[in-house]
């Protein structure tokens, strides 16, 4: 067997996200290029457990990575939205290279939110990214409220110490943004958000990315031993154990893409399931297609794929262009990413429900989608924790310790 065969089948008709503005589906056709070049491969990495590093060159060399930074810095100047309809489109040919690069597009997304902001720093990032074609790294499954790593404050600079979980795209990073635990003596504990380049003495990538699915994402630990960084390299100060405009930032511009990861590798488990369920027929001599509980599964997967993009859709568009990184941003997003994430896992087990055994086995694509899928759930704020987030602003409770 080859390949190829377990690449999420293209059908027609297929079921893509419609556009509703003009230009929402303006760099879906780059997305299907290299998804196209990318899907014949995805199962092997798969199997083998290889992070895709071709397609990392093949996006660079194509402007992938320079997606969303805005066309006056040498950008295709992507929206969050934009950027959305796109991820969707790669991730139904290759779920691990769309989730990992996707922690690269939010880092981008906001930095142009900090760019227009006029926040020093962004505008230098945002070129380097575009001149240079640089892949910017988080370690966002270590931080949060509690990060992991600690600061000593040392010649004018810091010493960081600590192990980062979950740094997705590790072997191409070129910069980590990654947070660490000051214990200032007047203010007491501070975190310090800041950008390291991943080849600054300390780091070491600890090759231990083995896991259920999204595995050709490249998710290794990272080692930091006395890194050493200058005052200027500090991005923010935040609160310890708060969330604050920094890191609600980060969620609001990590949620949609995120999302979209997620909805476009239902949609091609939905489709892989229709044309499974074209082309095998039943014992009576029909074709699985004849069978009514067939029908109204197919049914109910089209119902969800539609209702979770409207969330995600409703969203951006309550969020608007001129938005302030609040509660009120961050928990459209996160509501709207919950609701995609669980959506998505349905739709893939309504898509092996509908053909049966067949997509159980290791060589049915359906398989690795049921894998890739539930990554969802690990991604900050979890299901749990976005309802408890939002249950506390309906309150009227202070939120700022959820994350």
């Amino acid at each position: 067997m080859v390949v190829a065969e377990r690449a999420l089948t293209e059908i027609a008709p297929g079921w893509r996200p419609r556009p509703v503005h003009p230009d929402d589906d303006a760099f879906v056709s780059l997305a299907a290029e290299l998804g196209a070049e990318f899907a014949p491969h995805a199962a092997e990495h798969d199997r083998e457990n290889t992070f895709v590093a071709e397609n990392f060159e093949r996006m660079r060399a194509a402007g992938y990575l320079r997606l969303a930074v805005p066309a006056d810095l040498g950008g295709l100047g992507a929206s969050i939205r934009q950027v959305c309809f796109a991820q969707a489109e790669l991730a139904r040919a290759c779920a691990a290279t769309a989730l990992a690069v996707n922690m690269h597009h939010y880092l981008v997304l906001a930095n142009v939110f900090r760019w227009r902001k006029g926040a020093p720093g962004a505008e230098t990032v945002l070129r380097r990214v575009a001149g240079e074609g640089i892949v910017l790294m988080t370690s966002g499954g270590s931080d949060g409220i509690w990060p992991s790593g600690k600061a000593v404050k040392e010649n004018g600079g810091y010493r960081i110490s600590g192990r980062k979980v979950f740094c997705s795209q590790a072997p191409a990073a070129d910069v980590l943004t990654t947070m660490a635990v000051y214990d200032d003596p007047a203010e007491g504990p501070v975190v310090l958000l800041a950008g390291i380049p991943m080849t600054s003495p300390g780091i070491t990538i600890l090759d231990n990315w083995d896991v259920m699915g999204m595995r050709a994402t490249g998710s290794n630990d990272l080692l930091l031993e006395d890194v050493k960084i200058a005052e200027t390299q500090v991005v923010a100060r935040r609160p310890w154990g708060k969330v604050d405009p920094a890191l609600r930032t980060a969620g609001i511009h990590f949620a949609p893409p995120v999302a979209a990861v997620y909805a476009g590798i239902a949609a091609a488990a939905r489709d892989e399931a229709v044309r499974v369920i074209g082309s095998r027929a039943a014992g009576n001599g029909n074709t699985l297609g004849d069978d009514p509980i067939v029908q109204r599964t197919v049914g109910q997967m089209d119902c969800k794929l539609r209702t979770m993009w409207w969330s995600l859709l409703g969203a951006l568009e309550e969020l608007g262009d001129d938005y302030a990184p609040d509660d009120r941003a961050l928990a459209a997003v996160m509501i709207a990413k919950r609701h995609v994430i669980t959506e998505a896992q349905e739709v893939v087990d309504l898509a092996m429900q509908a053909v049966g055994g067949s997509g159980y086995f290791k060589t049915s694509p359906l398989e690795q989608a049921y894998r890739d899928v539930r990554a969802g759930l690990f991604h900050p704020m979890n299901p749990e924790r976005t309802l408890l987030y939002a249950g506390r602003l309906g309150l009227g409770v202070p939120a700022d310790t959820v994350w």
